[in-house]
């Protein structure tokens, strides 16, 4: 696997993987109504991003060629809302708190990533930080598409099954700031790192 390979996966995990707006929500669905419970919607936040994926891979790739300032403009606007995402997450906490009313399901999910502006920012960021003009449009997306999946299948669920107890655990202890200090820390230097090291060959 090649450095810039690599990069895109670790980014890709660092966003996926650390807390934001989605994974807080499946935090606190795991916790409040049990993992089983919160699968339907689950599943329907991990396949709601490919609602986000394809038409904005379509057409970014497409201004690459039509107006290469503005692909670069695009490219450090991500990382300045990479900066302050990762402030937001060193000083966020961990909610604690418990529900047993009805989970919300499938349809619910759908409409996370959609209002979610970190993954907006995480698809774009996928797209300007990682690939150039010598890639094909379809290529891009595809790669961007499968990739995103398939760390989702793998880290979305996590977070709803150890919901409760990261909450139990983490929440108001000493290791909290540790933990957000270091979430904060792999997603800024992943998207700080490939800035320097090239796009995914």
């Amino acid at each position: 696997m090649s450095v810039a390979v690599f990069s895109f996966i670790a980014f890709l995990a660092a966003q996926v993987g650390t807390p934001g707006p989605a994974n807080m929500v499946l935090l606190a669905t795991g916790a409040r109504y049990g993992f089983r419970a919160a699968l339907p919607f689950v599943a329907g936040v991990i396949l709601g991003k490919q609602f986000l994926i394809w038409p904005l891979g379509f057409g970014l790739m497409q201004l690459s060629d039509l107006s290469p300032s503005f692909f670069a403009g695009l490219k450090w606007a991500c990382l300045a809302y990479f900066v302050w995402l990762s402030w937001k997450i060193a000083r966020m906490r961990l909610p604690s708190e418990r529900r047993v009313d009805k989970a919300p399901g499938f349809l619910a999910g759908l409409v996370v990533h959609p209002l979610n502006p970190k993954a907006w920012a995480m698809i774009i960021g996928s797209f300007t930080l990682f690939f150039s003009a010598d890639h094909t449009t379809l290529q891009a997306t595809l790669t961007v598409a499968l990739s995103l999946l398939a760390v989702q299948i793998i880290l979305h669920p996590i977070w709803a099954f150890f919901g409760d107890q990261l909450a139990r655990t983490v929440a108001g202890t000493q290791n909290e700031p540790y933990l957000m200090f270091g979430l904060a820390f792999l997603t800024l230097a992943s998207v700080i790192f490939v800035l320097f090291g090239g796009s995914l060959t």
